[in-house]
Parts: structure tokens; C-alpha cells; sequence
């Protein structure tokens, strides 16, 4: 089997393993947009030590792996314009939709939450519309 895919199911069973982790101990979804927003718009300022430390974590952690693996293989496009419009649009999405793949796709779809599952089916046929659009196409990524 390809190491990536043992990277990718060992990475998805953390993600997994953390997300039940937080909702067992605080009782609340662990999204990465809610927890972030929380941040950013001042809602969170009671507990914003923890938002930034699970943050930091979500950054850090896969630095410090890459790292000690001797760098990280990427397919990103070194097209600038692309790389901000794309986090722009990630950023209204989670907004449009209420959450982001870690609480639509890895709660919500866990918990059977019917809204969960059909923002995950949404954001995965525009995520395969987008690719065949700007990649096949159009030729920009």
C-alpha cells in the first residue's frame, strides 16, 4: 500500500480521534471555522487561550511531522491570485454554511446530523465542479 494512503488514514483517525476528544471534554463541535471566527469576531474571548492553542496545533503539528519526514510533497499552484481567491471563497463558505469540513464532515456526518451531511455532499460536488472548471477547463491550477 502507497504510503500516502496509510498518511492519509492515520491522519483522518486523528482528526476523528480529536474531534471526539473535544466534544466529550467541552461539549461543543469542534470546527475549525466556528473555533476560529470565535477569535476573530470576539465571541470567544472566554476560553480564547484554548481556540488558540488548538489553532496553533492544527498548524504546528503538521509542520513539525513534515519536518521530521524531510519536507512535505505538495500539488499547490504557485499562482498567487488563485491561492487568495480560493481562501477568500473557503472563508464566505464556511460562513454561507454554517461550519467547515471538520464540523459538517467529521461531526455532523458522525453525529447523523442531516444538516452536516447534506453541507458535506455540497461542499464536495462544488469542491469536483471547481477542480473539472479551473483545472480541466480552464488551466488555471
Amino acid at each position: 500500500m502507497p504510503i500516502d494512503w496509510i498518511m492519509g488514514l492515520a491522519g483522518g483517525g486523528l482528526i476523528g480521534t480529536a474531534a471526539a476528544i473535544y466534544l466529550l471534554v467541552n461539549g461543543q463541535i469542534m470546527g475549525a471555522s466556528g473555533i476560529v471566527g470565535g477569535l476573530v469576531d470576539g465571541s470567544g474571548r472566554h476560553d480564547w487561550a484554548e481556540r488558540a492553542a488548538l489553532i496553533a496545533g492544527l498548524v504546528l503539528v503538521p509542520a513539525v511531522a513534515a519536518f521530521a519526514m524531510g519536507g512535505a510533497q505538495t500539488h499547490l499552484t504557485s499562482n498567487w491570485a488563485v491561492i487568495i481567491i480560493a481562501g477568500l471563497l473557503v472563508g464566505v463558505g464556511t460562513r454561507v454554511a454554517n461550519g467547515c469540513t471538520s464540523g459538517h464532515g467529521v461531526c455532523g456526518i458522525s453525529r447523523l446530523s442531516l444538516r452536516g451531511i447534506v453541507a458535506t455532499a455540497f461542499y464536495i460536488g462544488a469542491g469536483g465542479l471547481t477542480v473539472v472548471i479551473f483545472k480541466h477547463l480552464l488551466g488555471v491550477i
